[in-house]
C-alpha cells in the first residue's frame, strides 16, 4: 500500500506544480495580478481554476485512502487484494485528474471518480473484515 500511497502523493505534487506553472504564467502575461492570490479574489482564468479544483479534489476523498493505507500498514493486515485495489484507486485518481485537466468531460470524470470510490469502499471493507474476522 505504501507504494500506491506514494504514487498518489506524486500525482498531488504534479498537479500542484502544474497549478504553480499556470499561475506564474498568468501573472507574467498580465491575465491576473499577484494580489489576487492573497485571498483568491477576482476572476481567475479557467485553466487556473480547473487546476486549483483538481488539486483540492486530491485532498478530499484520497484522505480516506491515506487513512486506510496507514491503518493497514500499522496493523500489518495488507493483502494482495487490498494492494490491487489500492493501485486501482490510484489509477482512477490519475484518470480523474487527467480528464479534469485536459478535455474535462464530466461523464468521464464521474466514471473515474466512482471507480475510485468503489475501490475505496472495498479497501475499507477488507480492512474491517481483516480486523474483525482475521479474514481476507
Amino acid at each position: 500500500m505504501l507504494y500506491a500511497m506514494f504514487a498518489l502523493v506524486l500525482l498531488s505534487l504534479g498537479v500542484a506544480f502544474r497549478m504553480l506553472f499556470l499561475r506564474v504564467k498568468a501573472i507574467k502575461t498580465g491575465q491576473v495580478r499577484i494580489s489576487q492570490f492573497r485571498l483568491n479574489t477576482g476572476e481567475m482564468p479557467a485553466d487556473i481554476a480547473q487546476a486549483a479544483k483538481n488539486y483540492s479534489n486530491l485532498f478530499e476523498i484520497p484522505v480516506l485512502f491515506y487513512i486506510a493505507g496507514t491503518i493497514a500498514i500499522a496493523m500489518d493486515v495488507e493483502s494482495l487484494a487490498m494492494v490491487v485495489f489500492a493501485w486501482l484507486f490510484v489509477v482512477s485518481r490519475l484518470v480523474h485528474s487527467w480528464v479534469h485537466l485536459t478535455y474535462n468531460n464530466v461523464i468521464h470524470r464521474m466514471w473515474a471518480f466512482m471507480a475510485g470510490n468503489i475501490c475505496l469502499v472495498i479497501i475499507w471493507g477488507m480492512l474491517l473484515l481483516k480486523h474483525s474476522l482475521g479474514w481476507v
